[in-house]
């Protein structure tokens, strides 16, 4: 069993942020990271100062560079099966058969989206078949846009996106649930309602060229946004007794601590709001405060 001070089990923006907060805090870290984030098919990150453009795997690559430079802090490319709370913190149990310990513990293990089974989605997710317009709206401003989704979610996404582009669709997948006062709405703004249902999307290289409808129609389109379910990455968090918001994310407190005394949690699992910018700022803060209740506890 090996000790830490600190362990962080996912080692994307929020992990490996909380990982320099406590490495400059002179403490021995490990994380544990299997490589996957969520957005390693995104061709570019935005709306984050200073690397705006940059793709994710270079962000990354700079991070664990810079993280890697403070002595105390180990990377391995190890994945977290199993995690216990004990007295005096917590132990992790990876599939290469390693356990470890510590008395502070911070999840950023991120989120997986559950896409439908339609044909070409998943080709096209984060590339031309988007989920954020602040991230990714900027590029497709004034192109042909589509918004796939229906009722309230589908109006609201669909006021939101028009924003960016009145070249807009709203694809409702089937019989339209809007208000007529909805519609009345989104006709006034020139935002057109289609009801048929969805039968793939037309790409290349994942590059978005028409909506295709199970009527046989191909509706030439530039980009689609759409918003997916989602489950957490693994189930270490309901493993350890985490509770959970209505959404399905892990809840934290300001200072990103769950219910679980010593267990923290930041990044993806625990917010809607899916930004680089938001995932450095909440691993920061977890890193900071897990410092400080070591420090409160020895002191």
């Amino acid at each position: 069993m090996q000790e830490f001070d600190a362990i962080i089990i996912g080692g994307s923006y929020a992990g490996l942020s909380a990982a320099m907060a406590l490495g400059r805090s002179r403490r021995r870290v490990l994380l544990l990271d299997t490589g996957r984030p969520c957005n390693r098919q995104t061709p570019h990150s935005h709306n984050f100062l200073t690397q705006d453009g940059a793709t994710p795997a270079a962000l990354r690559a700079q991070a664990i560079e810079q993280v890697l430079h403070y002595p105390s802090i180990e990377l391995r490319a190890e994945e977290a099966i199993t995690a216990t709370a004990v007295s005096g913190g917590f132990e992790i149990e990876t599939e290469a058969g390693n356990s470890f310990a510590a008395p502070k513990l911070l999840l950023a293990t991120g989120v997986i989206d559950l896409l439908p089974a339609l044909p070409g989605f998943a080709e096209c997710w984060g590339i031309s078949v988007l989920h954020c317009p602040y991230c990714h709206g900027y590029e497709v401003a004034d192109q042909r846009l589509g918004v796939v989704g229906n009722g309230d979610v589908g109006f609201e996404f669909a006021r939101l996106i028009h924003n960016w582009s009145p070249q807009l669709t709203l694809f409702t997948d089937g019989p339209s649930t809007l208000s007529p006062a909805q519609q009345q709405v989104l006709a006034r703004h020139g935002i057109t309602v289609e009801e048929t249902p969805l039968a793939g999307i037309a790409h290349t290289q994942g590059q978005l060229q028409a909506v295709q409808l199970a009527d046989g129609t191909a509706y030439p389109r530039d980009a689609v946004f759409a918003r997916v379910p989602f489950e957490q990455a693994g189930t270490l968090a309901r493993q350890l007794g985490c509770a959970f918001t209505e959404m399905g994310h892990v809840q934290v407190d300001d200072f990103q601590r769950t219910n679980v005394p010593g267990l923290f949690a930041a990044g993806d699992a625990t917010t809607p709001f899916r930004a680089v910018s938001a995932a450095v700022a909440a691993g920061g803060k977890a890193g900071a405060l897990m410092n400080m209740e070591l420090i409160a506890e020895k002191f």
